[in-house]
């Protein structure tokens, strides 16, 4: 059997934790430079507030429904999610962190356990011991236990935000109930070619012959098929190393000199070097991209983007800095107002474990240097050793003018509680 775990909204959550007035109110997360909605409260949702909705246009709209708008605060949801994890590999040693708020656990050996008291006991306590509300779908195969949570997060009262598939009635009253939009894996595309087949609900995706799904589709969407029969196909993924690396920004304000730009460019070269000693990896391409402001309909649009081969894998700030700035010298236009820009790295490998080149290598040096770089940076929490071409003031300043603290990460924001003493009953 299989458990999806799944917090209910969780960036909203995260908020309401550390500040309790929020439970019951609606709450909205924005994006990067408080650009447009990417979370919301289901309050919020009630509201009509849509996903995506710009926020300098729902500005009265927040107002009038006394909207509560915070600030992308990543450092305290991306603790919290560990919290939440970390609480998950108390219950069974197979653990597939699928996203940040959720998680696939598989019971194995679970067979004389009550499934059902025991998604309770996942539930409880991570709400007890982190103060996140969570759904729990449990079902034979990972594609039907996705449903599960869907059933459960539906209808929190008659399931208590627990739900378990474990009969064959079950199982087909969730596939009609469910539409084929809402399958796990059943994508926009896959959605129109299979609309044209009237297939509308996932009990009618599972009603079309095998042979025809593999020759029509491929593999993958013929393992869902099996997976929403009751026959697991689909395994729990192993951690894996990531095939590409990015660091992306959109600028505070947007920028023209080429100069700034090498500057930004050096330092997001920087930041996925830093990413990929992290995961002991290398890499031999980089790309490198430039995006005008979309919004500034009177000045002229500009994207471009190139490709950079380095002869020899390296995971070195020096390296990746160096070709990141010479290819963007390439692709910039002068007079082009700039709002974003971005590195990404491929053709990742392990970094002990590639072909070596004959006649091009990386100095020597780098290495230890690297290494001293990363333990300095990691001792004070924060980059304060820098590439030379990099401003050692200057960060990655963004909007968030409704930032929370980060409660669980700086200790200036940890919450302080004054107590005191009753006086002694004469």
């Amino acid at each position: 059997m299989f458990a999806l775990v799944d917090c209910n909204n969780f960036y909203a959550s995260c908020e309401r934790v550390f500040n309790p007035i929020l439970q019951g109110k609606p709450v909205a997360i924005l994006s990067n430079n408080d650009g447009c909605v990417i979370a919301r409260s289901d309050e919020a949702k009630n509201l009509g507030l849509p996903m995506g909705a710009p926020a300098f246009k729902y500005k009265s709209f927040f107002k009038a429904n006394k909207v509560h708008a915070f600030s992308s605060n990543y450092p305290l949801y991306g603790d919290m999610s560990s919290r939440v994890m970390k609480i998950l590999e108390q219950f069974t040693p197979d653990v597939e962190v699928y996203s940040i708020d959720e998680a696939f656990l598989q019971f194995k050996g679970f067979e004389h356990y009550k499934l059902e008291a025991y998604g309770h006991d996942i539930r409880n306590r991570v709400l007890k011991w982190t103060g996140i509300p969570t759904c729990v779908g449990i079902a034979p195969t990972k594609a039907l236990c996705k449903i599960a949570n869907k059933i459960a997060r539906k209808f929190p009262k008659e399931t208590g935000g627990v739900y378990v598939i474990d009969t064959e009635e079950k199982r087909i009253k969730a596939l009609k109930w469910t539409s084929i939009d809402n399958v796990w894996g059943i994508g926009h595309a896959l959605h129109k070619r299979l609309a044209q087949k009237q297939i509308k609900t996932a009990y009618d995706f599972v009603q079309l012959p095998d042979l025809w799904v593999r020759k029509t589709f491929s593999i993958t969407e013929w393992k869902l098929k099996k997976d929403l029969e009751g026959i697991s196909k689909i395994d729990m993924d192993q951690v894996k190393n990531k095939r590409a690396i990015a660091t992306t920004r959109s600028f505070e304000t947007t920028l023209t000199d080429l100069g700034d730009l090498k500057e930004r460019i050096s330092t997001f070269a920087s930041s996925c070097a830093e990413k990929l000693r992290r995961q002991n990896s290398s890499c031999h391409m980089l790309v490198v991209f430039l995006r005008s402001d979309r919004f500034k309909t009177n000045t002229e649009q500009y994207r471009a983007s190139t490709m950079v081969s380095i002869p020899f894998p390296t995971d070195s700030s020096l390296v990746l800095s160096s070709s990141a700035v010479r290819a963007i010298s390439s692709i910039y236009k002068k007079g082009i107002h700039y709002k974003k820009a971005g590195v990404i790295l491929t053709g990742i490998v392990p970094t002990h474990n590639h072909q070596l080149q004959m006649f091009a290598h990386e100095d020597a040096r780098h290495k230890p240097l690297m290494h001293a770089i990363d333990r300095v940076n990691k001792k004070y929490n924060a980059p304060k050793l820098k590439l030379a071409n990099q401003d050692l003031t200057r960060t990655w300043k963004m909007r968030q003018e409704h930032l929370s603290p980060q409660y669980t990460t700086n200790l200036k924001d940890i919450i302080t509680v004054q107590c005191q003493k009753k006086p002694a009953k004469r």
